[in-house]
C-alpha cells in the first residue's frame, strides 16, 4: 500500500465500446505533467477548471516527426481536460480527466502514451481505493460508490447516495463514541488506581452498555430491509393454466416477454424479468400452470413453479374473474395464509355478472377444502383481491399500486443508513456479541481487564465497518468488485 503514493495510474473510466464521450483518467504525483504531454492545451491546467485541448498522433506532444519525413503531426480529436489538484480531488491526489469523443482507438492511444511515460494501468476500483486510503471516504462510503454504479432502480440509487453521504457512518458514530468513552473510563480506573481514581462500578458499566445496544440492535435489524436493496423482492405469479398469468406478466414488464397462446400449458419453464415499481426492484417470475402435468416436460415445469412459489417474497394468485374458484384454487389460496399474497381476478372484460368482480375474498374462500374456521380467517386476512383484464389493460394500474403497497409492507420503505451488505451485517453482529459478553462479565463481577477485552473487540468490529482497522486482504476483496476506472 505504501507504493501507491509514488505511482501514477491511468484507465479509461467510461464503459467499453463506442460512445459520444470517452474519458481517460489519471491519478498520482505525475498526473498533471503526463496529461500535458498527452494533449496540446491552449491554456495551462488549473484546479477545477476545464481546458480545451487537441489530441495528435503520438509524435505530436514535443516529439519529432518520424525520421525521413517532413509531415506535420496529424490532429485526431479534440478534448476537454479537467484538473483536480491534491488534496481537493476524488482520490486526494492530483487527478486529471481527459474527455474526448468515445472512439476506443483514440482512448487506447492515450492510455498507451501514458504507459510509455511511466504510468501504470489502474486495477479495478483503484481510484476509489486511493480515495479511501487518503481519507476522502470511509469504507462504507467507498462501497456505496460501487452500489451507485451498479444501481438498477431509483430506489437503489437513492440508498447508495445516502451511504455515500455518510448516512451509515453517522448512524454508527453515537454507539462508537459511547464505547470509546467507556473504554477510556475503565482504562483510567486500572492505570491510575493508585492515584485515587475511582474504579468504575459494575452498575455503571451495565448502564453504559445498555445505552449502546439499542442503537446497534436497530442497525442490525435494518439488514432485513437493506439486503433487499441489492436483490429486491421476488413475486411468483401462479395459478392454473390459461388464466392469463403470462399475459399479466407481459403487462407488468411492458413488453412481450412471455409466449402467450390460447393453448393451456404453454409456459413450461420459469420466465423471470426485473422491473421497478416506485423505484423498488421487483423480480417477476411467470410460472407454469399448476395442474397434473400432461407430459414429462410440463411436470418438471410445474415442480419448478412450486419451488418458485415456496421461495418468493410475494405471491400473485391469478384466477378467471368470470368463473367461481375451483377446489384446487381454494386450496392453493388457503395454503397462502400467513404470506403476503394477492388474488387477481383476470379476464374482467369477459365477466357478464359484474357482481363476481365485487365478491369479497371471504366469500370466495368461504369453504376451503378441509380447512377449519380459524384457517379460513387467516386466509381472509392475508389475501387481497384486485380485478384486471390483461387483454384491455383494465385494472393494471391498480394492480401495480397494490403490489407497491405490498412491497412497502414487506420492508422496502425508506430508512436512512441501513445495512446493505453481508460484511456490514457481520461486523455489527460481532460487535453486539462482544458487548453481550462484556455485559455478562461485568454482571458476574469479573475483573475489568477481562471486560475490556470484549469492549475492545466490539470497537474493532465497528472500526472494520468504516475501515479504520480493516485488513489489506479485505480491502483487496472489496475493491476488486469495482469496475476499472473507478
Amino acid at each position: 500500500m505504501e507504493n501507491l503514493a509514488h505511482e501514477t495510474i491511468v484507465a479509461i473510466s467510461t464503459p467499453p465500446g463506442r460512445g459520444g464521450i470517452g474519458i481517460v483518467r489519471l491519478s498520482g504525483p505525475r498526473a498533471v505533467p503526463m496529461a500535458e504531454a498527452l494533449v496540446r492545451l491552449r491554456h495551462p491546467l488549473q484546479h477545477a477548471s476545464a481546458r480545451f485541448a487537441e489530441i495528435y498522433e503520438p509524435s505530436a506532444p514535443g516529439e519529432p516527426a518520424a525520421e525521413g519525413t517532413s509531415e506535420a503531426p496529424r490532429k485526431l480529436d479534440e478534448a476537454v481536460v479537467t484538473c483536480f489538484q491534491a488534496p481537493r480531488s476524488y482520490t486526494g491526489e492530483d487527478l486529471v480527466e481527459i474527455a474526448a469523443h468515445g472512439s476506443p482507438v483514440v482512448l487506447q492511444m492515450l492510455v498507451r502514451a501514458a504507459l510509455a511515460q511511466g504510468a501504470r494501468l489502474a486495477r479495478p476500483g483503484e481510484f476509489t481505493e486511493r480515495a479511501f486510503l487518503s481519507g476522502r471516504l470511509d469504507l462504507t462510503q467507498a462501497e456505496a460508490v460501487r452500489d451507485l454504479i451498479d444501481a438498477q432502480t431509483l430506489y437503489q440509487a437513492r440508498v447508495a447516495a445516502e451511504q455515500m453521504g455518510g448516512a451509515l457512518s453517522r448512524r454508527v458514530q453515537p454507539a462508537k463514541q459511547q464505547l470509546v468513552e467507556l473504554i477510556a473510563l475503565l482504562e483510567a480506573g486500572i492505570d491510575f488506581a493508585e492515584d485515587d481514581v475511582d474504579v468504575t462500578p459494575n452498575a455503571q458499566i451495565l448502564t453504559r452498555i445498555d445505552a449502546m445496544q439499542p442503537i446497534l440492535e436497530s442497525l442490525h435489524r435494518s439488514f432485513a430491509r437493506g439486503r433487499l436493496v441489492h436483490s429486491g423482492l421476488t413475486l411468483a405469479i401462479v395459478g392454473r393454466p390459461n388464466v392469463g398469468k403470462s399475459s399479466l406478466f407481459n403487462r407488468l414488464v411492458e413488453r412481450e416477454r412471455a409466449i402467450v397462446t390460447a393453448m393451456p400449458g404453454t409456459t413450461r419453464d420459469l420466465v423471470s424479468e426485473r422491473v421497478s415499481l416506485g423505484g423498488i426492484p421487483l423480480e417477476l417470475v411467470d410460472t407454469a400452470g399448476l395442474r397434473e402435468g400432461a407430459d414429462e416436460a410440463e411436470t418438471i415445469g410445474i415442480q419448478k413453479s412450486r419451488e418458485a412459489l415456496a421461495d418468493a417474497h410475494l405471491v400473485m394468485l391469478v384466477v378467471e374473474g368470470n368463473t367461481p374458484l375451483s377446489e384446487e384454487e381454494q386450496a392453493l389460496a388457503a395454503s397462502l395464509a400467513g404470506r403476503r399474497a394477492l388474488l387477481v381476478r383476470n379476464k374482467s372484460d369477459l365477466v357478464q355478472q359484474k357482481s363476481l368482480l365485487d365478491t369479497q375474498p371471504e366469500a370466495l374462500f368461504a369453504s376451503p377444502p378441509e380447512a377449519s374456521s380459524e384457517k379460513e380467517s387467516e386466509t381472509v386476512t392475508n389475501i387481497r383481491a384486485v380485478s384486471t383484464s390483461a387483454l384491455t389493460g383494465e385494472g393494471i394500474a391498480g394492480l401495480r399500486e397494490t403490489l407497491l403497497q405490498m412491497m412497502q409492507a414487506e420492508g422496502m420503505g425508506s430508512e436512512s443508513g441501513m445495512l446493505t451488505s453481508l460484511r456490514h451485517h457481520e461486523a455489527v453482529s460481532a460487535a453486539l456479541a462482544a458487548l453481550g459478553k462484556a455485559r455478562a462479565a461485568a454482571q458476574a463481577g469479573i475483573p475489568h481487564e477481562m471486560v475490556l477485552l470484549d469492549l475492545y473487540e466490539a470497537l474493532r468490529q465497528l472500526d472494520s465497518l468504516t475501515g479504520e482497522t480493516t485488513a489489506d486482504d479485505i480491502l483487496n476483496r472489496i475493491f476488486s468488485t469495482f469496475c476499472i476506472g473507478k
